[in-house]
């Protein structure tokens, strides 16, 4: 077999760019492993490429096939002693467009981007963890440094990255927190929020005050939502922004506020997604998926997640099985 079903985008727009198409199959080289994808996970950042803009101009090659999550079945190892031989079913994270993504049959990715699937979850499941979960890590937990006591404000607390953002700060003992949709609050408590907010009816800058951290998972794009929030930090305290291409004077306006402030950018790092698996695998910590969409039908779930009331993820289903 050479060739692969595989969503594919030659130009940048909006979802009616992807296109079904049959395409060579990815060839594994030096320390990759070629994986089976049973189920991908569909991130704003994919939307984000597929207009154009964020990591677009990274891109080496045409057609891009995006999806950096998923979850599948070692078809060729990386070397005959290694530990994730074919039939081993893994998880993980590629580096698109720098790389073929997961909108596709296969995917060949760095042996250390990926780990051994947890065997409480799903193909689908785990495909919704990856990027949403070393995302939410990389911020609340590596940066934000969450121990018992600390208040963190989580915007967007109900997203793929905040629902894990909500529940690592909740684990290591943080006041979370969380805003969100009237439909969500609830939800939002038993993922371990002390507080909540509700942004349909509260300013949160009318509501908590003094919080320690905030993680900014919504940008300066929306309603102004990162310089707003250095109103509720204490004196010192950390803002951590993904969406920071939003904000281009995030430091200078920190500055003056009198706190601190950093973007991040999350890296493939499987060394870290094997601590998250063991949450996972204790039940400690949960992944919710929204709404699962069939490979064709990657458009559709482009559109869905642009709506922006996602709660958890959106997967596509790749292969059967």
């Amino acid at each position: 077999m050479t060739t692969m079903r595989a969503m594919t985008m030659t130009v940048p727009g909006g979802p009616d760019v992807l296109e079904l198409a049959e395409i060579e199959r990815p060839t594994r080289i030096g320390s990759e492993v070629l994986v089976k994808v049973m189920a991908a996970g569909v991130s704003p950042i994919d939307s984000t490429t597929r207009s154009g803009k964020g990591p677009f101009g990274g891109a080496l090659t045409m057609p891009i096939v995006l999806g950096n999550d998923f979850s599948g079945i070692v078809v060729e190892a990386a070397y005959a002693a290694h530990p994730l031989q074919p039939g081993t079913e893994v998880y993980g994270m590629g580096m698109v467009p720098r790389l073929s993504g997961a909108y596709a049959e296969y995917v060949s990715v760095p042996v250390l981007s990926l780990v051994r699937k947890p065997s409480r979850l799903s193909h689908v499941e785990a495909a919704a963890v990856p990027l949403a979960a070393l995302t939410a890590w990389g911020m609340v937990v590596e940066t934000a440094k969450t121990h018992e006591g600390q208040r963190m404000l989580v915007h967007a607390g109900a997203g793929g990255v905040g629902h894990f953002a909500v529940q690592f700060g909740a684990y290591f003992g943080a006041h979370v927190i969380a805003i969100g949709s009237t439909r969500n609050l609830g939800w939002l408590r038993e993922l371990g929020a002390s507080d909540v907010i509700d942004h349909s009816i509260t300013r949160f800058e009318d509501a908590v005050a003094d919080v320690d951290v905030v993680i900014d998972l919504v940008g300066n794009a929306i309603d102004h939502t990162s310089s707003r929030s250095l109103g509720v930090l204490r004196p010192g305290g950390l803002i951590v922004s993904a969406p920071a291409g939003s904000w281009p004077h995030m430091l200078e306006e920190a500055e003056v506020a009198g706190v601190r402030a950093t973007d991040f950018q999350v890296a493939p790092d499987g060394s870290t997604l094997a601590i998250i698996s063991r949450l996972l695998e204790s039940g400690d910590v949960k992944v919710f998926v929204d709404r699962v969409f069939d490979l064709e039908r990657a458009a559709d779930a482009h559109r869905h997640i642009e709506e922006g009331h996602t709660r958890g993820k959106i997967v596509l289903k790749v292969c059967e099985g």
